[in-house]
């Protein structure tokens, strides 16, 4: 039995919760299209997103390790799939669409630079004369501009509340800049969800793979409070700390940290009577939340992970060569743009240089990056 685009809408009435973002009611694209027979929008949106070929290189740009140092450390790529597999679990947990939750996770990393957020750092310290940089602008010229897929528009003609959600992600370490997507009205329950997503699966990733690479040492652990409540309740923390330790500890945080988010958002949803997108945009601003105690123990979890991994002198050593690549590769692009490929260079024509070459660099992986450095610089690399 084929199910078509109007059932699975209907069921989308009858199955959400009375905030969640329901696809017919959808403020639409930029450009008319015909709408699809058996998917509905938020779904097409997911999977122009996966089929980008911005999303393809996540799989070779830092999430905290360059790619160089190993096999077995998140990447941008897995790391947008983890936070797309946590937001899917909040939404469906509190009647929010996973179909835009599941999209806006999966988009919301694609702006951003080689090298992580040293990369990031450098590239807007180096754009500042030039009308600036962040990630989150730099995933809405993806999907609005850069990528070119259609015959009758530029970029990804994705719905309003994706581009919304990219507009509006906020997280502890992300700047919020919604501009044109009204910023007076608070995003979407499942945007909000999608940062909350974010913020779950870094801390919990990076802790973990900070213990794998033995940047962090499980005997700092004792002052984090999680830790402790692990230690209360399984009773092994005395035995000695090992993979499968790790993997089980971080097991249970993340779904700690899941279980009480979707237990306080849902009380405070309730608190606040929201029974519709109309007044959970009238909040103004996000309503998610962890309960008063997860937010207490997660406090010490982010300064932990800030003095101990962040800033340990090995993540701090990759920092520093990548910035340095980074701000070779802009100069001599900038300076000599006869560098650049032939039809990046065409785009100067009618696009800012600075904006053209921050493109190009922005949209490098990791590994290509590096090599286009010693092509550049190398005297004896063949270019």
């Amino acid at each position: 039995m084929l199910v078509t685009r109007e059932q699975l809408e209907n069921q989308e009435v009858e199955r959400l919760a009375p905030y969640g973002m329901k696809v017919r009611e959808s403020r639409g694209r930029k450009y008319r299209e015909d709408e699809h027979p058996y998917r509905t929008a938020y779904q097409r949106d997911r999977d122009r997103i996966i089929h980008t070929t911005a999303f393809r290189r996540l799989e070779y740009k830092t999430q905290v390790f360059v790619n160089t140092e190993g096999d077995y450390y998140r990447t941008r790529l897995t790391h947008t799939l983890e936070v797309a597999q946590i937001g899917r679990t909040f939404a469906r947990a509190l009647g929010a669409n996973e179909d835009l939750t599941e999209a806006i996770c999966l988009v919301h990393d694609l702006g951003h630079t080689p090298f992580g957020h040293s990369g990031e750092r450098k590239m807007a310290e180096l754009m500042k004369g030039y009308g600036g940089f962040n990630h989150q602008e730099q995933s809405l010229r993806i999907v609005e501009e850069l990528e070119e897929r259609f015959p009758g528009f530029r970029g990804l003609n994705l719905t309003y509340e994706v581009r919304e959600g990219i507009a509006k992600h906020e997280t502890e370490y992300d700047v919020v800049n919604p501009a044109e997507y009204h910023p007076e009205e608070a995003a979407t329950l499942e945007a909000q969800l999608a940062s909350a997503a974010d913020e779950t699966a870094y801390s919990t990733a990076d802790l973990d793979d900070g213990l794998r690479a033995g940047i962090l040492d499980p005997l700092d652990l004792k002052q984090l409070e999680v830790w402790n409540d692990w230690c209360a309740l399984t009773h092994e923390c005395e035995e000695r700390f090992n993979d499968l330790v790790r993997h089980r500890f971080v097991r249970w945080l993340v779904n700690q940290e899941v279980t009480d988010f979707v237990t306080a958002t849902d009380q405070r949803l309730r608190e606040l009577q929201i029974d519709s997108v109309d007044a959970l945009r009238r909040v103004g601003k996000p309503i998610v939340t962890f309960s008063a105690d997860m937010e207490r123990k997660n406090r010490p979890l982010k300064d932990f992970l800030m003095e101990n991994f962040y800033r340990h002198y090995r993540v701090s050593r990759m920092a520093a060569k990548a910035e340095r690549v980074l701000e070779e590769l802009f100069t001599a692009y900038l300076n000599r743009p006869e560098l650049l490929p032939k039809p990046i260079r065409a785009r100067i024509e009618t696009e800012a240089r600075a904006r053209v070459v921050c493109d190009y660099i922005a949209g490098m992986t990791d590994r290509f990056a590096l090599q286009e450095h010693q092509r550049l610089f190398d005297p004896a690399t063949q270019v």
